[in-house]
């Protein structure tokens, strides 16, 4: 029993349906493994045990859905920007330090229709605002493979559960890069998805195209069974897709040859780590064992950092700025920051944003013309001090916001296409390092069986989890 929690998603499901683990007993080894290592990490500071125990019991009693999708009773964490009903639910805010949720997300009430048994909720900043994980109601989240070091975020909460052993899949969400850049500093595989495919609701903003939400595992085949439990349409969001007719679980099994792999080490804008960079290009390199040809090449990204930024202000004042208002005093500098940024902007400044948008969308359609991936460092850095807010300069370049860091995965962010951060090294001071992959918009199953096959050549999904160290 003790030694479940080391078990892949894929393989505690396998047990869960053979009858050899109930739901019951992996809600304990969730539980005691939470107690062994939060307080080091403090990955999950919200815990729902009782309820799991009861949801647990349910399922134990109950018939499995006839669509196969099921989860048997297998422990997951939530990401606390997310509603799960009788739980609290702060999105890291003191404003609402005391919430409970009066009703769960729909993405949750899938999930948990489909067999998930939600233990607990994970750790973010306020209100998802950066990738550092800290805020003023549950504290500073820290990094399983060094604790002085951040796990990043918005997800880190969700990347340091899974790296401690806490969880076999946890949930998160990404504006920016909240999805993937936890999953390259905490050596877990987390996955992007196109906008729509999964989803989510009841939101103040239905018709959002950034932000998503997603799977995080500790293998790529876990993140592929855990999206095929959250896809498909609900009436509750307007912009989500049918789930598709096979699964993802199923399709990463089947290896292909790609055609055409692009790979970028900068975007070709941004400066990066010297030792990510190397890390990276090996792995990139490895891909000439996957594809006809791997080539250095990248689409125009020129005007990604001001359509994110624009877009992402804009979103922050949509949805925050009548908390300046009523509970500026409670709000963090940087949320303030970004709520202001949005106000000042001028409809000739948001227009500008959309058109460019579409017209970046249109060169990245031309782009997979010619290649069928693009991989690139899922992030300029490898894990830094967790008392750091963000990161002021890299290599020399300075940054003048707190989100200018994140530019690897949020200029790929508003290209809508897929995208995931699997393990591709460590540095020599023992960090993980992750390898961003993106497909053409909507084939997840390109970037999941991508993943895969690298995985299946390399030794980085056995290093999670871990004992928290430091």
């Amino acid at each position: 029993m003790e030694e479940l929690y080391k078990k892949s998603a894929v393989e505690t499901v396998a047990l869960l349906k053979a009858g050899e683990v109930s739901p019951l007993e992996l809600v304990e080894v969730a539980e005691k493994r939470i107690e062994e290592t939060d307080g080091a990490v403090n990955a999950t500071p919200i815990r729902c045990f009782d309820r799991a125990r009861a949801h647990a019991e349910k399922i134990m009693q109950g018939e499995v859905p006839s669509d196969g999708k099921y989860l048997f009773g297998l422990p997951i964490a939530i990401k606390d920007l997310t509603a799960v009903e009788g739980v609290r639910f702060t999105m890291g805010s003191p404003i609402y330090a005391d919430q409970i949720a009066a009703h769960s997300d729909i993405m949750v009430k899938r999930l948990e229709d489909r067999g998930a048994i939600v233990v607990g909720k994970a750790n973010t900043p306020e209100f998802g605002a950066g990738a550092q994980t800290f805020n003023e109601v549950l504290g500073t989240t820290t990094n399983p493979f060094d604790i002085s070091k951040t796990p990043g975020g918005s997800s880190g909460g969700s990347g340091a559960a899974l790296a401690a052993g806490q969880v076999w899949l946890a949930q998160g969400s990404d504006l920016g890069g909240s999805l993937r850049i936890p999953a390259s500093f905490t050596g877990v595989v987390g996955l992007r998805p196109s906008p729509g495919r999964v989803a989510h609701g009841p939101a103040a903003m239905p018709f959002g195209l950034n932000s998503v939400e997603g799977p995080m595992g500790r293998t790529v085949a876990d993140v592929a069974l855990m999206l095929d439990m959250m896809v498909g349409e609900h009436p509750v969001d307007p912009i989500s897709l049918p789930a598709p007719k096979y699964s993802y679980l199923e399709e990463i099994q089947k290896p292909q040859k790609f055609g055409k792999v692009a790979y970028s080490p900068d975007l070709g804008l941004n400066p990066i780590d010297a030792e990510v960079a190397e890390i990276c290009a090996k792995a990139a390199e490895a891909f000439v064992n996957y594809a006809e040809l791997v080539a250095e090449d990248c689409f125009d990204l020129t005007d990604g950092h001001d359509i994110f930024q624009i877009q992402r202000a804009a979103q922050f004042a949509a949805g925050h700025g009548p908390k300046l208002e009523t509970d500026r005093d409670n709000l963090k500098s940087d949320v303030i920051w970004n709520i202001e940024a949005g106000l000042k902007l001028t409809a000739k400044e948001i227009g500008w944003a959309q058109r460019a948008q579409g017209a970046l969308y249109h060169r990245v359609s031309t782009f997979f013309e010619s290649y069928e991936l693009l991989l690139t460092p899922t992030v300029m850095v490898p894990p830094f001090d967790h008392t750091i807010r963000s990161l002021s300069e890299v290599n020399g370049v300075k940054f003048d916001n707190y989100v200018a860091w994140l530019a690897q995965t949020y200029l790929l962010t508003i290209t809508s296409c897929p995208a995931i951060s699997v393990p591709c090294g460590m540095t020599k001071s023992g960090l993980p390092v992750g390898l961003q992959i993106m497909a053409p918009a909507h084939r997840e199953d390109l970037v999941l069986r991508a993943a895969a096959m690298f995985e299946a050549d390399h030794e980085y999904a056995g290093m999670v989890p871990v004992d928290p160290i430091g």
